[in-house]
């Protein structure tokens, strides 16, 4: 990051920002942006604002800023794949449950859960919870089936069957309607999204992938002073993969803006662990190589669904000798929340796994919209830290080839 030292502080952004795997507008990341930049802003003690923006593109907004006696602008872009993730969600109960029964062999039988388990143990939970609480609602339900049925069989015989069955289903709908509150489904979706191809990419999500690196190469080309893209959760293997496209097609301009590429909450090995993964693999090794941009990955070991401080390119198993990036960096919940905050938010482990976009009590050296709305680069903002002396960095996966 040395190269980085004599630049010129920020004036202007491009930001484009990579959800994970959320079927939700992004309109609620407008939304997260303005609140918690605001708490921030009186927290840290600068000046901030989001407006709407007009025209065509990506969905986004303008953010105006003035932090260490500079004015900086900033536009944020959400480079969205929210209607490919709606379109894998399956509304039946029946599907739901054979998809818990097809991605649960996968990861077994591939031997990938058990390697994925010898890393962080709070993802790993997390991905069985939706597992466990599909198979409590389904035994919840035939319990219930069952009771009525014997209740029943005196007065209607077999017919007993007819209402068991209907007040069993109710239940599992019942369930089914619930889950905004208990994630069991949309997690079983994400889980299942990943590992229906074993790792590979499906042409759907490649192509708007394409689209994506189209964007970011055109604001390469811009008059702003840096390009940060953003990944967090299921984005983060997105965006190595969009980067890993984009240089190799065109090498960013030394000349132009500095390229930044930020990774929150990263879930890389719940993928690149998998058989046919070969292609992310790749990916990974050739962007923790380059020299022509800046890789952060923010992590917490208070946030139990990712796989925190855990380098992903070294865990897959793919670094080389030339490996630079990514620096490991811990956003320490214990430490930047108040204990207060911490205890209210501990155990509500969806909410805790957005903590990067949100405004922190005692933000120390990450905070989310001096990164994105601030005067210096993200090379500039960490260019003297170590990387956490808590990082994994044993390669695990048990699947390591690379595709050329």
């Amino acid at each position: 990051m040395s190269s980085q030292n004599n630049q010129p502080r920020v004036r202007k952004r491009r930001v484009f920002y990579i959800p994970g795997y959320d079927p939700i507008h992004p309109r609620r990341y407008r939304e997260l942006y303005r609140t918690e930049s605001s708490v921030q802003a009186d927290v840290s003690g600068y000046q901030i604002a989001v407006s709407a923006k007009s025209g065509d593109g990506p969905y986004g907004w303008h953010v105006r800023s003035h932090q260490d006696g500079v004015d900086i602008l900033a536009d944020v872009e959400v480079l969205v794949w929210s209607d490919i993730v709606r379109e894998s969600m399956s509304n039946s109960i029946p599907a739901t449950y054979l998809q818990l029964l097809r991605t649960a062999w996968i990861y077994i039988s591939t031997g990938t859960l058990w390697r994925l388990m010898r890393l962080r143990k709070g993802p790993v939970i997390a991905a069985l919870y939706p597992v466990g609480m599909l198979l409590a609602q389904l035994m919840l339900a035939i319990g219930l089936a069952w009771i009525v049925t014997l209740l029943f069989l005196p007065v209607l015989g077999w017919l007993a069957v007819i209402p068991a069955v209907a007040l069993a289903y109710g239940l599992m709908r019942w369930f089914r309607k619930i889950d905004n509150r208990l994630f069991a489904y949309y997690l079983m979706h994400d889980y299942a999204y990943s590992a229906e191809l074993r790792g590979a990419m499906s042409q759907e999500l490649r192509q708007r992938l394409k689209t994506f690196s189209a964007l970011i190469r055109d604001a390469l080309h811009s008059d702003v002073d840096e390009v940060l893209v953003v990944g967090h959760s299921s984005g983060a293997h997105l965006g190595v993969s969009v980067l890993a496209d984009l240089i190799r097609e065109n090498e960013p301009n030394a000349n132009g803006p500095q390229f930044s590429f930020l990774t929150l909450g990263q879930v890389v090995p719940m993928v690149s662990f998998l058989p046919e993964a070969q292609e992310l693999r790749a990916d990974l090794q050739f962007l923790s190589t380059q020299n022509c941009l800046t890789w952060v990955d923010v992590s917490a070991p208070g946030d139990g669904c990712a796989f925190a401080l855990c380098d992903p390119v070294a865990v897959s198993g793919v670094a080389t000798d030339e490996k630079k990036w990514p620096l490991i960096l811990s956003a320490a919940f214990t430490q930047t929340l108040s204990p207060e905050r911490w205890q209210s938010l501990r155990w509500r482990f969806f909410r805790l796994h957005f903590q990067y976009l949100c405004a922190f009590d005692n933000p120390g050296g990450y905070d989310y919209f001096r990164i994105t709305a601030g005067p210096q680069t993200l090379g500039q903002r960490f260019q003297d830290r170590a990387p956490s002396k808590s990082r994994v960095e044993k390669p695990v996966s048990k699947y390591q080839s690379v595709r050329a």
